[in-house]
């Protein structure tokens, strides 16, 4: 299943409009050997990537709009953290809900094969949509538009984010962020009760892992390489040992009492710690892009463009459990929409209403277009594109 901001309109035909762009290159780290033949004379296509430079005429708008995106973001933060850990909708938290098997869950059971299900989400989203979309539209000869389907291309930060998505499934089976088992932990029970099964998920994880870390960099310039399709492979078999052979599994021993206890270490040993670290990362970020507006600079610039990659790292790990509060109050889209609608960025910054603009209010209906383009023009990638250039941080 491909999660929800997966599923919006890649936009490309508005994209293909804009002078956002790209050097379509051949893979050097393998001289073109297999991979996919660019028509003579596209190998060097540049497009203007950027169109809006930071300059000193706008640099108050531009400063305005970073900020504005940077407290929208610490406060969805915060807001995922607190329904989790405090209150949930004028409730008892998340967390509580979650480890009592409460709203739609009912049983121990149900909730380990929600953690199940959400590390399948995910490695199906990275291998068939985060890599499989701009790789489908390379194959087609769609070179240009393959480019903008790639997530985070403006900071060259791909490989990191799907790596630490993978991440999120290690996190989930092992009930730890440390690469240890904790003792009550869907790995360390698969292991007691089957370790052939541990180890093909396991081995699976890993082989995922490190195929996405070792696509060609960066993956925006790499899209038709071989190490591409590998990663795409390895993928596949996480899903499929994830969706049938770890789901069997669950279902084998749905009424082990072993269920309750993995359940709670999971949500106090993973999902809590990683969304305190997203509300810390997402305040730094914020109180540097409030320097950088105080004090635009090339070297505020590069502050807060490597504190957006260190945020970057608890959001990318928690998209595993992407369910509850941060699906049901549209917190996934507000902060992680991709791809970004440039043209809708560049009418905010023109029309003197920042504010009202990238700000929606009610009850969150994910069916709304009217929310939906709010959402595309705010977020984590909203500000990448304020921030990166090439890849690197921008310059003033």
């Amino acid at each position: 299943m491909i999660n929800k901001k997966m599923k919006k309109q890649l936009f490309l035909s508005g994209l293909l409009a804009m002078s956002l762009g790209f050097i379509a290159c051949n893979d050097d780290n393998n001289n073109g050997e297999n991979q996919k033949t660019i028509p003579e004379g596209t190998s060097e296509v540049t497009i203007s990537e950027n169109n809006i430079e930071v300059t000193g005429e706008n640099i108050s708008t531009w400063m305005q709009y970073a900020t504005a995106v940077a407290n929208l973001l610490a406060r969805d933060a915060s807001d995922l953290n607190e329904a989790w850990s405090v209150s949930y909708n004028g409730g008892e938290a998340y967390a509580r809900t979650f480890k009592s098997f409460g709203a739609e869950y009912q049983s121990a059971a149900a909730c380990v094969q929600q953690i199940v299900d959400g590390c399948i989400d995910i490695a199906s989203e990275v291998g068939t949509a985060k890599i499989g979309e701009p790789r489908d539209l390379w194959e087609s000869g769609k070179y240009t538009e393959a480019v903008y389907a790639v997530e985070s291309w403006y900071s060259w930060h791909s490989i990191d984010d799907y790596s630490n998505n993978i991440l999120s499934i290690r996190n989930a089976f092992n009930g730890t962020r440390n690469n240890q088992e904790a003792q009550h932990s869907l790995a360390a029970f698969t292991r007691a009760q089957n370790a052939d099964l541990y180890d093909n998920v396991k081995g699976k994880i890993n082989a995922a892992y490190n195929a996405i870390k070792s696509m060609a960099s960066p993956f925006r310039s790499h899209i038709g390489s071989s190490s591409v399709t590998v990663a795409q492979s390895a993928c596949a078999a996480l899903v499929d040992v994830l969706e049938n052979d770890l789901t069997s599994f669950v279902n084998q021993h749905a009424d082990d009492d072993e269920l309750n206890l993995i359940v709670s270490t999971y949500v106090d040993q993973v999902v809590l710690p990683t969304y305190a670290d997203l509300v810390t990362l997402t305040e730094n970020l914020r109180q540097s892009i409030v320097m950088l507006r105080n004090h635009p600079s090339t070297a505020n610039f590069k502050t807060a463009a490597d504190l957006w990659i260190e945020a970057r790292e608890p959001w990318e790990t928690s998209e595993a459990f992407l369910f509850g509060p941060v699906a049901d109050l549209g917190l996934d889209p507000n902060m992680d929409s991709w791809p970004l609608d440039v043209d809708a960025i560049r009418g905010v910054m023109e029309s003197g209403k920042i504010e009202e603009l990238i700000k929606w209010d009610g009850e969150y209906d994910e069916d709304s277009e009217d929310i939906e383009a709010v959402q595309n023009v705010r977020g984590f990638h909203t500000l990448e594109f304020l921030l990166f250039k090439d890849g690197k941080a921008r310059t003033y």
